[in-house]
Parts: structure tokens; sequence; C-alpha cells
């Protein structure tokens, strides 16, 4: 006997004990109200034959009330409560098993004692845990993909400079690749450090009073080399003096990756755009390129971890920084959007709170 029946086999017991106590106790007060009724008012004598026929006739209808009780409540339990409780059950240790796919069906039965409340919450966890493990996997695969290719370059061009007589400048540029997909690892690894805090912990903005010019400054000087290097023309208009009240450690990492972006992807002779407006207490910043661009679908997709606009790969990156990026204007409550088209270039226009 399995032990879900032994649990019914003892509530059914339990059950009718609990039934034949409460039978037993009423009608015996019943009975004794009704004698005693009759022998005050119609003066009819008890004899002890009379008792005893009385006390085997109370204990038969005690017994077959309770029989009957018994079975009719359980039939009630077993379709309005049994039922769906092992629904649930079966429910629940497929979840334990991994499959997040189960759903249970509410029903008009179900609607009794709460079931169906319970079991519309029950799909809905289900369904959020199934949406969390598919971002899970797709977080892993990514994860492993990104961290492969460095350490695949790092490993053949390693190898290439244990060859004997090699000529230094061959030496001189594997030793460039091994440099730069070091530092393309180790970017990876300090971003996925810094959206896991972002994403799992409770963060509270440290609000202080800043110069929000002097960082724009400050974020557009880190990439001097590389728009002297592409020629890209750059057009800066930032009033001086701007002070805003916020975190400027989580500001600085929205600006050095907009910014980053839009250096990446301009080509040689491009135009990028940095500019600071403020309006009543909202000051919004505009970083503007001339790049690739994106299409209304890639759009969509733009702030989702590991998702890459340019499939291609002409352009790397490991697509964590506009999600970085999202995840802080999120916390601090402010907006971010978007346009873009293919062939001409994207702006990005953040929207902050917080200027005095």
């Amino acid at each position: 006997m399995s032990g879900r029946w032994k649990h019914h086999l003892k509530n059914g017991i339990i059950s009718f004990f609990v039934f034949f106590i409460l039978v037993t106790f009423v009608v015996t007060c019943c009975f004794v109200l009704f004698l005693t009724t009759m022998q005050d008012n119609l003066t009819i004598p008890l004899t002890e034959m009379h008792l005893q026929l009385a006390a085997k006739l109370t204990f038969g209808n005690i017994l077959l009330l309770s029989l009957l009780f018994s079975t009719v409540d359980g039939v009630r339990r077993h379709f309005t409560v049994d039922i769906p409780v092992n629904k649930i059950l079966t429910a629940t240790d497929k979840v334990m098993q991994g499959d997040f796919t189960v759903r249970i069906q509410e029903s008009k039965r179900n609607s009794m004692y709460g079931f169906n409340r319970i079991i519309h919450n029950f799909n809905a966890m289900t369904a959020e845990l199934s949406g969390t493990e598919t971002l899970r996997t797709d977080f892993i695969a990514n994860v492993s993909h990104e961290l492969k290719t460095p350490l695949t370059v790092i490993q053949n061009y390693g190898t290439l400079l244990q060859q004997p007589g090699l000529a230094e400048d061959d030496r001189t540029e594997y030793a460039r690749v091994i440099t730069a997909s070091s530092r393309r690892l180790a970017e990876l690894i300090s971003n996925i450090l810094k959206l896991n805090r972002l994403e799992n912990q409770q963060i509270f903005p440290e609000a202080e009073e800043y110069d929000l010019s002097e960082q724009l400054c400050r974020s557009i000087l880190l990439f001097e080399e590389i728009w002297e290097k592409k020629d890209i023309d750059l057009d800066v208009q930032i009033p001086d003096g701007i002070r805003v009240k916020s975190d400027p450690d989580l500001w600085e990492l929205v600006w050095n990756n907009l910014l980053s972006n839009a250096m990446k992807f301009t080509p040689e002779g491009g135009h990028v755009s940095l500019r600071l407006t403020v309006e009543d207490h909202f000051a919004e910043v505009t970083v503007s390129d001339t790049g690739c661009g994106m299409t209304a679908e890639q759009g969509r997709h733009i702030f989702e971890k590991f998702y890459q606009a340019d499939t291609s790969h002409a352009v790397r990156g490991n697509g964590l920084g506009l999600a970085l990026v999202k995840r802080v204007v999120d916390i601090t409550g402010s907006t971010i959007s978007v346009q873009s088209t293919p062939g001409k270039g994207s702006t990005f226009t953040v929207r902050m709170g917080g200027v005095l």
C-alpha cells in the first residue's frame, strides 16, 4: 500500500471516529430529552427492558449515522479537497525534478477553499521559473561562447610565440593580439560581475552632489586616442557648472558605455556628438554617432544581455554594456531611449533627474 493511500485510510478512520463521537453525543442528548419529556408528560413508566431496547436502537442509529456521515464527508472531501490537492502535489513534484513547463487546469470545483487562487499563483510561479531557466541557460551558453573566443585566441597565438626563429615583427604582432584578447576577457568578466551585482543585489544609489558637466568631459576624454586614430569628427556641447544630486559611480558607468559604443561603431572619418541640456530639474544627455545603425527589431532587443545587433562581429563586443546601462537607468528612476537608422547611425538619449 502506497504512502498516499495509507494517508487517506488514516484520515478516513479519524473522520469516522470524529463523527461517531459527535453523533453519539447529539443523539444521546436527544434521546434523554425525549424520554424524560415523555415520562414527565405522559406518565409512562420506563422499565429496564425499555431502556435496554432504547440503548440498542440508539447505538445502532448512531453507528449507521456515523457511517453515513463519514461516507458522505469522504466523498465530498475526495472531490473538493483530495483531487485538487493531488494535482498540486503532482505538479510540485515535477517542478522539484526541474520541469517548469507543468501547469494546472483551473475549474469551478477547485474554487472551494481557495484552490483556484493557489493554482493560479502556482501557474504564474512556474511560468516565471520557466522564463528564468531559459534566461539562465542562454546566459550560460553566451558566457561560455564569449569566454571561449578570447581564450582560443590566446592559446593559439601563445603557441605561435613558442616557434623558434620567429621574426621580431611577428612576435610583436602575436603579443599584441594576446594582450588585446586578455583585455577583452578581463572586460567581459568585469562586466559580468558588475551586472550580477546590479541585478542580484538591492542597490540603493548613494546620492551626492557633483558636477555632471565635469563628469561628461572626463568620460569623453577617455576615448581621445580612439577618436584621433579613427579621425572622428567630435561635437561636444556641454554647458559648464551643471550640478546634480545622484550616484556618480553608477552614472560614470552609463556614460562610458554609451561613448564606448559610439566610438566603436563609428567608422573612420565619422561623426560623434555628446550634448547636455537642462530643463526644469531634469538633465538630458544625448550621444549620437554615424555608425552602422540598427533596425527597429534590433532596437527592441538592444538592452538584452549578450545581444549584439552587429551579427557579423565586424566590431567586437560582449553585449553587456547596454544591459548595464539599462539597469543603472532603472535603479536611478531615469529613462533611456534610442533612435536609429540602418547605415546612418544611432542616438541614445538619457533623461535623469536631480538637477540642482
